[in-house]
């Protein structure tokens, strides 16, 4: 995933992925000793790169003007509008809106240049996580860059996918699959039941639309944009799906990018399948390897907090082996006899979820398992208010990170071929597994294929070397990504956050991180190969 979204399906589609989608795996990577020889072998392959071949030519599309105004009365967000092609290979035909967001630099005669961010996904809105997360970013960037977001096509306050006629159409659909993933026969049959509707309601709505919102369409949307700002190189933050993003981008304009972080990585060749798209045998995310780095996070945390006394982690049952022991028995239970609407897949989710972001996600996600573990359901969610933007709560229906992710990644296009994939991820990975496998079954009624998607290559040497940051012990994304993203491009450098959750920079902040991330946007210096970070405070102590 990306950086939460509004709600717990929206995380676990976002969470590759997201992300997410959000938007959007990880177990736990190799040791240091072979992180650092991948880092040394993508500096030697940096070394040995040709001289970056330029950019292909643009097509004559018309660059988008942006009139910056403020979101809301006072604050220090802007908002502009920029119309793009709905289709690239025809400028002249339908446009389309993306919202944009910026927040100036704040260090007067400082300022470098511009620093995109996409926040993950798919279907991460950056008008509206990107804002909620700026006090995250370095001092040095804010002080630097403008910072500046959008939400991609089709996503929540640009020209979004929608597949309803209103509000109360959406949350009547929205209440008929299971929270988290089915549960017996009667659950599956309801659950693809929803999303073969989903489908045929949104081919009906927009089919055009649907076959234009890739990953290429956005990476196409981002170069347009900075053209918009007048930078003449890229400078870009992805997290999550915003890795595949950022990816895309530097193979179709390697002669563009001027500084590209990319944090908790999705494997390219995962992304695309690596294998006929018509017969896929596996899911995205299962590609990914989600499922076995959220086992893996998850019984970390469970360690961490069997080793803390309960006044640190609630849940805590004096050791680890007790604690791992006292989960798995209010699963069984919660499978035998729910509390309220806290069913065993619902629960699952929400651990998932809850791994994403370190303080104060884990403590409180303590706090869920224990209040569940004594009989009582959980007290509602607190979420922070609102940023100050002038549309702070869009359309984030599921069919937004669906369009992207199902139109661009294979997945199998039988829903009945799930139950087996749920069954063997779960031999491997625990409850884990089943919650990620069914994360991708809307895809197989998804009723669109991207028009103008990109599969690779992916080793186009860029302008200047992409900096990879992959995290141990990630729900989501596994280490395991971020190794092959450093080792598929043409010119990255590997930096490893030996710690937890999902994206370093705004979830789970290390100042080593930030530190190396700042030089390198401001000067472009590199960490060394092998650099290794840990974070400032290990959970729970």
């Amino acid at each position: 995933m990306s950086v939460p979204g509004p709600s717990t399906r929206r995380r676990r589609r976002a969470a590759v992925l997201s992300a997410a989608l959000a938007c959007s795996a990880l177990l736990t990577g190799p040791g240091a000793q072979h992180a650092a020889a991948t880092a040394a072998a993508a500096a030697a392959a940096q070394s040995a790169s040709p001289s970056p071949t330029p950019s292909p030519p643009s097509r004559p599309v018309t660059v988008p003007r942006l009139d910056w105004s403020p979101c809301k009365p006072g604050s220090p967000w802007e908002c502009a509008t920029a119309k793009v092609p709905l289709d690239h290979a025809a400028p002249a035909g339908r446009t389309i809106d993306l919202a944009v967001v910026r927040h100036q630099a704040t260090g007067p005669g400082r300022r470098i240049g511009t620093l995109f961010v996409n926040p993950g996904g798919p279907g991460g809105p950056g008008t509206i996580q990107v804002p909620q997360n700026y006090d995250a970013f370095p001092k040095a960037l804010r002080e630097r860059f403008d910072i500046v977001s959008w939400d991609p096509r089709g996503i929540g306050n640009s020209t979004a996918v929608n597949c309803f006629d209103t509000t109360e159409e959406a949350k009547t659909w929205a209440a008929r699959p299971p929270a988290g993933f089915p549960v017996g026969a009667q659950e599956r049959k309801t659950w693809i039941d929803a999303y073969e509707d989903l489908g045929r309601r949104c081919e009906k709505r927009d089919p055009d639309l649907l076959r234009h919102v890739s990953t290429a369409d956005t990476a196409r949307d981002l170069d347009l944009l900075r053209r918009s700002v007048g930078d003449p190189q890229l400078n870009y933050l992805g997290v999550s799906y915003g890795t595949i993003l950022g990816a895309t981008y530097a193979n179709l304009f390697p002669g563009n990018v001027r500084a590209m972080v990319l944090d908790s990585n999705i494997a390219p060749r995962a992304w695309t399948g690596g294998a006929p798209q018509e017969d896929p045998r596996t899911t995205t995310l299962l590609r990914m390897g989600s499922d076995r780095t959220a086992a893996a996070t998850l019984d970390r945390f469970l360690t961490l907090c069997g080793s803390a006394p309960v006044a640190r982690c609630a849940f805590s049952a004096g050791s680890p082996g007790a604690t791992r022991e006292k989960f798995d028995r209010l699963m069984q239970r919660l499978r035998e006899r729910p509390i309220g609407s806290w069913t065993y897949a619902r629960t699952v989710a929400d651990t998932v979820s809850g791994l994403y972001i370190v303080d104060p996600g884990w403590t409180a996600l303590a706090g869920r398992l224990q209040a569940l573990s004594q009989g009582r359901a959980p007290a509602p969610p607190v979420y922070p208010p609102p940023p100050p933007v002038d549309r702070p709560n869009p359309y984030l229906g599921d069919e937004q990170a669906s369009a992207v992710w199902c139109a661009d990644s294979p997945n199998p296009r039988d829903p009945a071929a799930y139950h087996g994939l749920e069954e063997d991820s779960a031999r491997r990975a625990g409850d884990a597994g089943r919650y990620w496998t069914w994360a991708a079954e809307p895809c197989a009624t998804w009723p669109a294929r991207s028009a103008s998607g990109y599969d690779g290559p992916w080793n186009t040497p860029t302008a200047r070397p992409v900096l990879v940051i992959g995290t141990r012990f990630d729900p989501s994304t596994p280490y395991t990504g971020a190794q092959a993203m450093a080792g598929e491009l043409a010119d990255a450098r590997l930096l490893t956050n030996d710690g937890y959750g999902h994206t370093a920079l705004f979830n789970n902040g290390s100042s080593c991180i930030s530190a190396y991330e700042s030089r390198y946007f401001v000067d472009g210096t590199l960490p060394p190969p092998g650099t290794v970070c840990r974070p400032d405070r290990v959970p729970f102590t």
